[in-house]
């Protein structure tokens, strides 16, 4: 089998860039070790930049975005007892972000790729790249049972923070940079209407909380917990119970229980590997970074790097120009640390830490009033909430 362009990896970035090399008249093959409805079950962000949903409409990926996301001009930070809205929309001449779920994105994204009729293997066994710092790169997966392999002109490591595609570059070529949190999310989706029409960021002396959702029926809410906390641990009544003692006392009352149907905890972490490309192979999205979900970059990174990879295989087929290529690394990355410097920014300003002392504490609590009263740098928070420029 033969392609342009190996994409592994059928997350939203696989995809995203699978569906504008479509729309190029570029030739590619996405391969995912998981199958097609366990990609689809799992639950992610759903807060979207202006320039996310800007690459998915490029897709061809964005009717049912529009027709259901919800807008958002502005969030809550809520601290001291009260809610300080972020106004961003005010803050960043009309700008927003839309609200809408990963898992969406991806069945968009699914739909559309199967639409134009190109290909994608999933369940696929042993996915390996090879020989990507030549110029003859392929990839190696078994499909039931049998080997096979593909040949190509280009390598995209789309497929994680696990995936084959960083554990092929050699420990000597790369360099990694991490920072483990000492908490994780416990994370509740339910069929219940969301407790404020926008989200709500809350710091409390029990720690952090976020109340989001993904339409107006089914809401998203998480809480700080301690490292190795167990789900288990955490019945549906704990939970709601612990998250309206960490909300203001108005947010709190009008907080709607109901059973969960999806419970989980994810650990916090920022993580970014550099450079993001080896010869004829490319990371992209969680390939080469974590951030922390506080400051809702993940999905978003994912979507730049998509772009800046597009722009460098478009302009390598069309124009015969590799400045684009070349040029990948370091304008992705350049991103992505603004992006791991907000996110790790939100994490210590809106978290309690174990072992914190009465100084450290002072001090959070004084950022979050010089946030909510200052004006320049309210608008430094919404400048990168809504997503810096690509």
């Amino acid at each position: 089998m033969r392609t342009q362009v190996a994409i592994i990896g059928s997350g939203p970035s696989g995809l995203l860039l699978g569906q504008l090399l479509s729309g190029a008249g570029i030739d590619s093959v996405i391969l995912d070790r998981a199958s097609q409805q366990h990609i689809l079950d799992r639950v992610r962000a759903g807060v979207l930049e202006t320039g996310t949903v800007g690459v998915i409409n490029d897709a061809g990926a964005g009717r049912r975005l529009h027709a259901e996301a919800l807008i958002h001009g502005g969030f809550s930070l809520a601290f001291d007892g009260r809610d300080h809205r972020i106004d961003l929309a005010d803050l960043t001449g009309g700008k927003h972000v839309t609200v809408y779920g990963q898992t969406e994105v991806t069945h968009d994204l699914m739909d559309a790729r199967e639409a134009s009729g190109a290909l994608s293997i999933y369940a696929a066994d042993k996915v390996e790249p090879h020989d990507f710092d030549t110029s003859a790169p392929f990839v190696t997966f078994e499909k039931d049972g049998v080997t096979q392999r593909i040949d190509c002109d280009y390598i995209a490591g789309c497929d994680g923070f696990h995936g084959a595609s960083r554990q092929a570059v050699p420990d000597e070529a790369i360099r990694t940079y991490e920072k483990i949190y000492p908490f994780g999310w416990l994370g509740l989706l339910a069929e219940v209407p969301p407790v404020h029409h926008e989200l709500i960021y809350a710091n409390h002396p029990r720690g952090f909380a976020l109340c989001s959702m993904r339409s107006p029926t089914r809401s998203r809410y998480y809480i700080q917990v301690r490292e190795g906390e167990s789900v288990a641990a955490w019945n549906d009544a704990r939970f709601w119970d612990e998250l309206r003692r960490r909300l203001p006392a108005h947010h709190a009352e009008a907080v709607v229980t109901g059973p969960s149907f999806e419970k989980s905890i994810a650990p916090l972490r920022s993580f970014v590997a550099e450079p993001m490309r080896f010869g004829r192979l490319f990371l992209v999205g969680d390939a080469a970074h974590i951030v922390p979900p506080t400051g809702a970059k993940g999905l978003n990174l994912a979507a730049s790097d998509v772009h800046y990879l597009f722009e460098g295989l478009r302009d390598h087929y069309r124009d015969r120009s590799d400045a684009g290529l070349d040029a990948y690394s370091e304008r992705a990355l350049a991103r992505v640390w603004k992006a791991v410097r907000f996110s790790w920014w939100m994490t210590t300003m809106l978290h309690r830490f174990p072992q914190t002392s009465a100084f450290d504490q002072k001090v959070q609590e004084a950022e979050l009033d010089y946030l909510t009263h200052s004006r320049a740098a309210a608008t430094v928070l919404a400048e990168n909430y809504v997503g810096l420029p690509y």
